[in-house]
């Protein structure tokens, strides 16, 4: 059974930083594609960021690129994703993701229905 273990969420000022971290148990890790989501209360799930099974790979939202980054460590089972220069528009449940795949070139990266599970999610709030 998988299961993926976000932390790191919490309150933070704008312009502020948080390192989300979600380590997975039941997959093979090394193998897969890991990503976030996000979801902000009264709206749908946004995609943030996606990793390759090596860590080469990366895909971020427009609105994230140059302020987050995602990364890796296969031999933790785990994946990060480094925010900074936080607004309040990134408050919202951040929900790590994997598929069954080491990355695919097509727009399906992007929509959550392409993701065989997800975290609970941990919150992340930016205070104005």
């Amino acid at each position: 059974q998988v299961q993926l273990i976000e932390s790191g969420g919490g309150l933070v000022q704008t312009g502020g930083s948080l390192r989300l971290s979600c380590t997975a148990s039941g997959l093979t890790f090394s193998s897969v594609l890991m990503g976030w989501f996000r979801q902000a209360p009264g709206k749908e799930r946004e995609f943030v960021s996606v990793i390759d099974w090596s860590g080469f790979n990366t895909r971020y939202a427009d609105s994230m690129k140059g302020r987050f980054t995602i990364s890796r460590d296969n031999a933790e089972n785990t994946v990060y994703l480094q925010m900074t220069r936080l607004k309040p528009e990134d408050t919202a449940v951040y929900s790590c993701v994997v598929r069954n795949v080491r990355w695919s070139y097509g727009s399906d990266l992007y929509s959550p229905r392409n993701y065989d599970c997800w975290g609970q999610g941990t919150q992340v709030t930016v205070s104005s």
